[in-house]
Protein backbone atom coordinates (compact mmCIF):
# COMPACT_ATOMS: atom_id res chain seq x y z
CA UNK A 1 0.00 0.00 0.00
CA UNK A 2 1.32 3.36 -1.22
CA UNK A 3 -0.01 6.59 -0.28
CA UNK A 4 2.59 8.99 -2.21
CA UNK A 5 0.78 11.05 -4.10
CA UNK A 6 1.43 10.91 -7.82
CA UNK A 7 2.56 13.77 -10.19
CA UNK A 8 -1.12 14.82 -10.86
CA UNK A 9 -2.01 14.18 -7.51
CA UNK A 10 0.78 16.64 -6.50
CA UNK A 11 -0.32 19.30 -9.07
CA UNK A 12 -4.04 18.89 -8.04
CA UNK A 13 -2.86 19.59 -4.40
CA UNK A 14 -0.62 22.46 -5.13
CA UNK A 15 -3.26 24.25 -7.02
CA UNK A 16 -6.20 23.96 -4.74
CA UNK A 17 -3.67 25.23 -2.04
CA UNK A 18 -2.84 28.05 -3.95
CA UNK A 19 -6.23 29.35 -5.05
CA UNK A 20 -6.92 27.96 -1.46
CA UNK A 21 -4.48 30.75 0.36
CA UNK A 22 -5.67 33.30 -1.64
CA UNK A 23 -8.15 34.07 0.55
CA UNK A 24 -6.81 35.55 3.56
CA UNK A 25 -7.65 34.65 7.29
CA UNK A 26 -8.84 38.11 7.46
CA UNK A 27 -11.57 36.99 4.76
CA UNK A 28 -12.86 34.58 6.62
CA UNK A 29 -13.06 36.37 9.89
CA UNK A 30 -14.84 38.70 8.23
CA UNK A 31 -17.47 36.57 6.50
CA UNK A 32 -17.81 34.02 9.95
CA UNK A 33 -18.67 37.89 12.17
CA UNK A 34 -21.33 38.83 9.59
CA UNK A 35 -22.46 35.79 8.48
CA UNK A 36 -22.50 35.82 5.06
CA UNK A 37 -22.03 33.25 2.47
CA UNK A 38 -18.30 33.37 0.51
CA UNK A 39 -19.65 33.69 -2.92
CA UNK A 40 -16.34 34.97 -4.21
CA UNK A 41 -14.68 32.32 -2.70
CA UNK A 42 -17.39 29.88 -4.13
CA UNK A 43 -17.78 31.32 -7.17
CA UNK A 44 -13.29 31.30 -7.81
CA UNK A 45 -13.14 27.66 -7.22
CA UNK A 46 -16.79 26.83 -9.39
CA UNK A 47 -14.80 29.05 -12.29
CA UNK A 48 -11.94 26.96 -11.65
CA UNK A 49 -13.76 23.48 -12.32
CA UNK A 50 -13.24 22.04 -8.43
CA UNK A 51 -16.94 21.70 -7.52
CA UNK A 52 -17.19 18.67 -9.99
CA UNK A 53 -14.01 16.88 -9.42
CA UNK A 54 -15.46 13.99 -8.01
CA UNK A 55 -18.51 14.03 -10.76
CA UNK A 56 -18.02 11.79 -13.94
CA UNK A 57 -16.79 13.09 -16.64
CA UNK A 58 -19.80 12.73 -18.74
CA UNK A 59 -21.67 15.31 -16.93
CA UNK A 60 -19.18 17.85 -16.79
CA UNK A 61 -16.57 16.60 -13.71
CA UNK A 62 -13.63 16.19 -13.02
CA UNK A 63 -14.06 12.22 -12.49
CA UNK A 64 -11.74 11.94 -9.77
CA UNK A 65 -11.98 10.14 -6.54
CA UNK A 66 -12.58 10.40 -3.21
CA UNK A 67 -9.04 10.57 -2.38
CA UNK A 68 -8.78 13.19 -4.50
CA UNK A 69 -11.41 15.32 -3.58
CA UNK A 70 -10.32 14.73 0.35
CA UNK A 71 -6.62 16.11 -0.63
CA UNK A 72 -8.76 19.26 -1.73
CA UNK A 73 -10.71 19.88 0.99
CA UNK A 74 -7.76 19.27 3.19
CA UNK A 75 -6.21 22.12 1.53
CA UNK A 76 -8.97 24.49 1.56
CA UNK A 77 -9.27 23.83 5.35
CA UNK A 78 -5.90 24.38 5.93
CA UNK A 79 -5.61 27.32 4.21
CA UNK A 80 -6.74 29.31 7.09
CA UNK A 81 -11.00 28.69 5.71
CA UNK A 82 -11.84 25.84 7.55
CA UNK A 83 -15.25 24.31 7.61
CA UNK A 84 -16.43 27.83 6.35
CA UNK A 85 -14.67 27.18 3.11
CA UNK A 86 -15.18 23.46 3.04
CA UNK A 87 -18.96 23.51 3.70
CA UNK A 88 -19.74 25.58 0.19
CA UNK A 89 -19.01 22.53 -1.57
CA UNK A 90 -18.47 18.95 0.79
CA UNK A 91 -21.85 18.52 0.16
CA UNK A 92 -21.94 19.03 -3.69
CA UNK A 93 -19.16 16.40 -3.57
CA UNK A 94 -20.32 13.91 -1.85
CA UNK A 95 -24.33 14.19 -1.28
CA UNK A 96 -24.45 13.80 -5.21
CA UNK A 97 -22.84 10.63 -4.56
CA UNK A 98 -26.69 9.28 -4.76
CA UNK A 99 -27.66 10.51 -7.45
CA UNK A 100 -24.88 9.33 -9.49
CA UNK A 101 -25.64 5.85 -8.25
CA UNK A 102 -29.02 5.54 -8.25
CA UNK A 103 -30.67 8.01 -9.64
CA UNK A 104 -32.16 8.29 -13.34
CA UNK A 105 -30.24 9.11 -16.14
CA UNK A 106 -32.46 12.19 -17.07
CA UNK A 107 -31.99 13.44 -13.42
CA UNK A 108 -28.04 13.01 -13.66
CA UNK A 109 -27.88 15.00 -16.88
CA UNK A 110 -30.31 17.26 -15.21
CA UNK A 111 -28.32 17.85 -12.04
CA UNK A 112 -24.88 17.11 -12.37
CA UNK A 113 -23.37 19.32 -14.81
CA UNK A 114 -25.33 21.91 -13.30
CA UNK A 115 -23.49 21.06 -9.76
CA UNK A 116 -20.29 20.82 -10.97
CA UNK A 117 -20.39 24.05 -12.60
CA UNK A 118 -21.35 25.59 -9.35
CA UNK A 119 -24.42 27.14 -11.01
CA UNK A 120 -27.29 24.55 -9.04
CA UNK A 121 -26.67 24.28 -4.76
CA UNK A 122 -27.87 20.95 -3.47
CA UNK A 123 -28.47 20.26 0.38
CA UNK A 124 -28.77 17.20 2.17
CA UNK A 125 -31.68 16.78 4.41
CA UNK A 126 -31.26 13.82 6.68
CA UNK A 127 -31.90 14.99 10.18
CA UNK A 128 -34.54 15.21 11.94
CA UNK A 129 -35.20 16.93 15.75
CA UNK A 130 -36.75 14.25 17.24
CA UNK A 131 -34.89 10.92 15.41
CA UNK A 132 -31.00 12.58 15.81
CA UNK A 133 -28.12 10.16 14.70
CA UNK A 134 -31.48 7.07 14.18
CA UNK A 135 -32.15 7.90 11.02
CA UNK A 136 -34.97 4.97 10.94
CA UNK A 137 -36.83 6.93 13.47
CA UNK A 138 -37.84 10.10 11.01
CA UNK A 139 -40.93 11.01 10.53
CA UNK A 140 -40.86 13.12 7.87
CA UNK A 141 -43.59 11.44 5.59
CA UNK A 142 -44.56 11.20 1.68
CA UNK A 143 -47.71 9.74 1.03
CA UNK A 144 -48.26 8.52 -2.29
CA UNK A 145 -51.11 9.62 -4.57
CA UNK A 146 -51.67 9.75 -8.21
CA UNK A 147 -48.73 10.96 -10.24
CA UNK A 148 -46.48 11.69 -7.30
CA UNK A 149 -46.55 12.08 -3.30
CA UNK A 150 -47.37 14.52 -0.78
CA UNK A 151 -44.59 15.72 1.91
CA UNK A 152 -45.05 16.97 5.25
CA UNK A 153 -42.11 17.20 7.91
CA UNK A 154 -39.46 18.38 9.97
CA UNK A 155 -35.70 18.71 9.29
CA UNK A 156 -32.78 20.59 11.60
CA UNK A 157 -29.44 21.44 10.95
CA UNK A 158 -29.59 21.57 7.02
CA UNK A 159 -26.23 22.98 5.88
CA UNK A 160 -26.72 25.44 2.92
CA UNK A 161 -30.51 25.29 2.77
CA UNK A 162 -30.91 28.69 2.39
CA UNK A 163 -28.26 28.67 -0.10
CA UNK A 164 -29.79 25.83 -2.52
CA UNK A 165 -32.67 25.82 -4.81
CA UNK A 166 -32.62 21.95 -4.66
CA UNK A 167 -32.40 19.34 -1.04
CA UNK A 168 -31.67 15.57 -1.42
CA UNK A 169 -34.99 14.40 1.14
CA UNK A 170 -35.13 11.19 2.51
CA UNK A 171 -38.79 10.73 4.08
CA UNK A 172 -40.51 7.59 4.96
CA UNK A 173 -43.09 6.12 2.30
CA UNK A 174 -44.10 3.29 4.60
CA UNK A 175 -44.37 4.23 8.60
CA UNK A 176 -41.70 2.79 10.86
CA UNK A 177 -44.33 0.14 12.22
CA UNK A 178 -45.41 -1.23 9.45
CA UNK A 179 -41.80 -2.86 8.00
CA UNK A 180 -40.75 -5.80 8.63
CA UNK A 181 -37.00 -4.18 9.13
CA UNK A 182 -36.77 -0.73 10.69
CA UNK A 183 -34.28 0.33 7.50
CA UNK A 184 -37.39 -0.21 4.95
CA UNK A 185 -39.97 1.91 3.97
CA UNK A 186 -37.75 5.05 3.61
CA UNK A 187 -36.87 6.60 0.23
CA UNK A 188 -34.87 9.91 -1.27
CA UNK A 189 -36.28 12.74 -3.07
CA UNK A 190 -34.63 15.20 -4.80
CA UNK A 191 -37.23 18.15 -4.16
CA UNK A 192 -36.81 21.68 -5.23
CA UNK A 193 -36.89 24.05 -2.07
CA UNK A 194 -40.44 25.95 -3.00
CA UNK A 195 -40.78 28.48 -0.61
CA UNK A 196 -44.77 28.10 -0.71
CA UNK A 197 -44.36 24.70 1.08
CA UNK A 198 -40.61 24.92 2.35
CA UNK A 199 -40.32 27.24 5.42
CA UNK A 200 -36.49 27.93 6.31
CA UNK A 201 -35.47 29.18 9.89
CA UNK A 202 -31.45 29.60 10.51
CA UNK A 203 -30.31 28.22 13.56
CA UNK A 204 -27.58 30.82 15.59
CA UNK A 205 -24.45 28.89 16.52
CA UNK A 206 -21.67 28.85 18.06
CA UNK A 207 -19.23 28.73 14.61
CA UNK A 208 -18.89 28.24 10.77
CA UNK A 209 -21.23 31.41 10.70
CA UNK A 210 -20.40 32.10 6.91
CA UNK A 211 -22.34 29.21 6.45
CA UNK A 212 -26.01 28.33 7.86
CA UNK A 213 -27.82 25.55 8.98
CA UNK A 214 -31.40 25.52 9.02
CA UNK A 215 -34.52 24.15 10.36
CA UNK A 216 -37.10 22.98 7.59
CA UNK A 217 -40.36 22.97 7.10
CA UNK A 218 -42.25 21.11 4.59
CA UNK A 219 -46.16 21.26 4.64
CA UNK A 220 -48.06 19.71 2.02
CA UNK A 221 -45.47 19.52 -0.76
CA UNK A 222 -46.98 18.05 -3.68
CA UNK A 223 -43.69 16.52 -5.98
CA UNK A 224 -43.96 14.24 -8.77
CA UNK A 225 -42.84 10.50 -9.16
CA UNK A 226 -39.84 11.93 -11.51
CA UNK A 227 -38.61 13.52 -8.17
CA UNK A 228 -38.00 9.87 -6.61
CA UNK A 229 -34.52 9.25 -6.59
CA UNK A 230 -34.41 5.03 -7.29
CA UNK A 231 -36.94 2.68 -6.09
CA UNK A 232 -39.08 3.18 -3.09
CA UNK A 233 -38.82 2.25 -0.08
CA UNK A 234 -35.19 1.97 -0.60
CA UNK A 235 -33.83 5.03 0.09
CA UNK A 236 -31.61 4.13 3.60
CA UNK A 237 -29.91 1.95 1.21
CA UNK A 238 -28.47 4.08 -1.11
CA UNK A 239 -28.29 6.68 1.72
CA UNK A 240 -25.33 4.52 2.84
CA UNK A 241 -23.45 5.05 -0.36
CA UNK A 242 -22.57 8.69 0.66
CA UNK A 243 -21.90 7.96 4.39
CA UNK A 244 -18.39 6.79 4.15
CA UNK A 245 -17.47 9.14 1.41
CA UNK A 246 -18.87 11.97 3.93
CA UNK A 247 -16.82 10.35 6.78
CA UNK A 248 -13.18 10.43 5.03
CA UNK A 249 -13.74 13.77 3.66
CA UNK A 250 -14.33 15.19 6.81
CA UNK A 251 -11.48 13.52 8.66
CA UNK A 252 -9.39 15.61 5.62
CA UNK A 253 -11.23 18.69 6.57
CA UNK A 254 -10.40 17.79 10.48
CA UNK A 255 -6.86 17.71 9.80
CA UNK A 256 -6.33 20.55 8.07
CA UNK A 257 -7.84 22.49 10.87
CA UNK A 258 -5.73 21.19 12.92
CA UNK A 259 -2.67 21.86 10.31
CA UNK A 260 -3.76 25.68 10.44
CA UNK A 261 -4.12 25.84 13.74
CA UNK A 262 -0.23 24.21 14.30
CA UNK A 263 1.26 26.66 12.37
CA UNK A 264 0.19 29.64 13.97
CA UNK A 265 0.59 28.05 17.06
CA UNK A 266 4.05 27.07 15.92
CA UNK A 267 5.28 31.06 14.47
CA UNK A 268 4.11 32.72 17.46
CA UNK A 269 5.94 30.12 19.90
CA UNK A 270 9.25 31.13 18.27
CA UNK A 271 8.13 35.40 17.34
CA UNK A 272 7.05 35.68 21.40
CA UNK A 273 9.51 36.67 23.81
CA UNK A 274 8.94 36.01 27.37
CA UNK A 275 11.95 36.27 30.05
CA UNK A 276 14.54 37.01 27.46
CA UNK A 277 13.17 34.08 25.34
CA UNK A 278 10.96 32.48 22.69
CA UNK A 279 8.23 30.85 24.26
CA UNK A 280 8.98 27.72 22.00
CA UNK A 281 12.01 27.08 23.69
CA UNK A 282 10.59 25.75 26.73
CA UNK A 283 9.18 22.46 26.93
CA UNK A 284 5.94 23.17 27.88
CA UNK A 285 5.02 24.76 25.34
CA UNK A 286 6.90 22.46 22.73
CA UNK A 287 6.16 19.19 24.20
CA UNK A 288 2.65 19.84 23.52
CA UNK A 289 2.71 21.32 20.32
CA UNK A 290 5.14 18.17 18.98
CA UNK A 291 2.52 15.85 20.39
CA UNK A 292 -0.08 17.65 18.04
CA UNK A 293 1.75 17.29 14.95
CA UNK A 294 2.55 13.70 16.03
CA UNK A 295 -1.30 12.71 16.45
CA UNK A 296 -2.35 14.67 12.92
CA UNK A 297 0.20 12.83 11.04
CA UNK A 298 -0.94 9.75 12.76
CA UNK A 299 -4.25 10.18 11.79
CA UNK A 300 -3.82 11.36 8.31
CA UNK A 301 -2.06 7.70 7.71
CA UNK A 302 -5.67 6.56 9.12
CA UNK A 303 -7.47 8.94 6.54
CA UNK A 304 -5.54 8.31 3.36
CA UNK A 305 -5.97 4.93 4.18
CA UNK A 306 -9.97 4.84 3.87
CA UNK A 307 -9.88 7.24 0.46
CA UNK A 308 -7.69 4.89 -0.83
CA UNK A 309 -9.73 1.78 -0.19
CA UNK A 310 -13.68 3.53 -0.75
CA UNK A 311 -11.73 4.57 -4.46
CA UNK A 312 -10.47 0.76 -5.16
CA UNK A 313 -13.61 -0.84 -4.32
CA UNK A 314 -12.94 -2.15 -0.73
CA UNK A 315 -14.66 -2.59 2.71
CA UNK A 316 -13.99 0.70 4.39
CA UNK A 317 -16.48 0.80 7.10
CA UNK A 318 -14.10 0.06 9.66
CA UNK A 319 -11.18 3.04 8.33
CA UNK A 320 -13.52 5.76 7.80
CA UNK A 321 -15.31 5.30 11.00
CA UNK A 322 -11.79 5.18 13.03
CA UNK A 323 -10.13 8.49 10.34
CA UNK A 324 -13.31 10.40 11.53
CA UNK A 325 -12.75 9.69 15.21
CA UNK A 326 -8.71 9.80 15.20
CA UNK A 327 -9.15 13.06 12.63
CA UNK A 328 -12.12 15.13 14.77
CA UNK A 329 -9.65 14.42 17.63
CA UNK A 330 -6.80 15.32 16.99
CA UNK A 331 -7.76 18.84 15.11
CA UNK A 332 -9.57 19.79 17.95
CA UNK A 333 -6.92 18.90 20.65
CA UNK A 334 -4.41 20.82 18.14
CA UNK A 335 -6.45 23.65 17.66
CA UNK A 336 -7.11 24.01 21.83
CA UNK A 337 -3.12 23.85 21.82
CA UNK A 338 -2.94 26.61 19.94
CA UNK A 339 -5.12 29.08 22.10
CA UNK A 340 -3.01 27.62 25.29
CA UNK A 341 -0.02 28.51 23.39
CA UNK A 342 -1.33 32.01 22.51
CA UNK A 343 -2.33 32.72 25.86
CA UNK A 344 -4.25 35.06 26.48
CA UNK A 345 -4.36 36.26 23.18
CA UNK A 346 -5.60 33.48 21.54
CA UNK A 347 -8.99 34.12 23.05
CA UNK A 348 -8.47 37.50 20.65
CA UNK A 349 -10.00 37.03 17.34
CA UNK A 350 -6.96 38.98 15.54
CA UNK A 351 -4.92 35.57 16.05
CA UNK A 352 -7.91 33.52 14.37
CA UNK A 353 -6.96 30.24 16.48
CA UNK A 354 -10.20 31.00 18.43
CA UNK A 355 -11.84 30.50 15.17
CA UNK A 356 -10.48 27.39 14.08
CA UNK A 357 -11.03 26.01 17.73
CA UNK A 358 -14.90 26.55 17.30
CA UNK A 359 -14.94 25.35 13.93
CA UNK A 360 -12.85 22.59 15.19
CA UNK A 361 -15.65 21.64 17.80
CA UNK A 362 -18.35 20.55 15.45
CA UNK A 363 -16.44 17.94 13.48
CA UNK A 364 -16.45 16.01 17.32
CA UNK A 365 -20.24 16.02 16.69
CA UNK A 366 -21.02 15.73 13.41
CA UNK A 367 -21.56 14.07 10.79
CA UNK A 368 -21.97 11.63 13.56
CA UNK A 369 -20.81 11.93 16.91
CA UNK A 370 -17.07 10.39 18.70
CA UNK A 371 -19.57 8.14 20.95
CA UNK A 372 -21.10 6.87 17.85
CA UNK A 373 -18.39 6.06 16.40
CA UNK A 374 -17.17 4.09 18.92
CA UNK A 375 -20.39 2.59 19.08
CA UNK A 376 -19.63 1.27 15.21
CA UNK A 377 -16.49 -0.03 15.76
CA UNK A 378 -17.56 -1.61 19.21
CA UNK A 379 -20.30 -3.92 17.32
CA UNK A 380 -19.23 -4.11 13.66
CA UNK A 381 -15.56 -4.54 14.36
CA UNK A 382 -14.84 -5.93 17.83
CA UNK A 383 -18.34 -8.46 17.06
CA UNK A 384 -19.82 -6.79 20.38
CA UNK A 385 -23.41 -6.82 21.04
CA UNK A 386 -25.07 -3.69 19.85
CA UNK A 387 -25.94 -1.49 22.48
CA UNK A 388 -28.81 0.52 21.32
Amino acid sequence: MNFELTEDQERMRAGARELARSFSDEYWADKDEKGEFPWEFYSKFAADGWLGIAIPEEYGGGGLGIFEAALLLEEIAASGAGMNGCSTMHLTIFGLNTIVKHGSEELRREILPAAAEGSLHVCFGVTEPNAGTDTTNITTFAEKVDKGYIINGRKVWITKAGDSTKMILIARTTKRNEVERSTDGMTLFLIDIDPEHVTLKAIPKMGRNAVSSYEVFIDDYFVPDSARVGEEGEGFKYLLDGLNPERILLAHEALGIGRAALARAVTYAKDRVVFDRPIGQNQGVAFPLAEAVTRLDAAELMARNAAWRYDNGLPCGREANMAKWLCADAGFNTADQAIQTHGGMGYAREYHVERYFRESRILRIAPVSQEMVMNYISNHVLGLPKSY
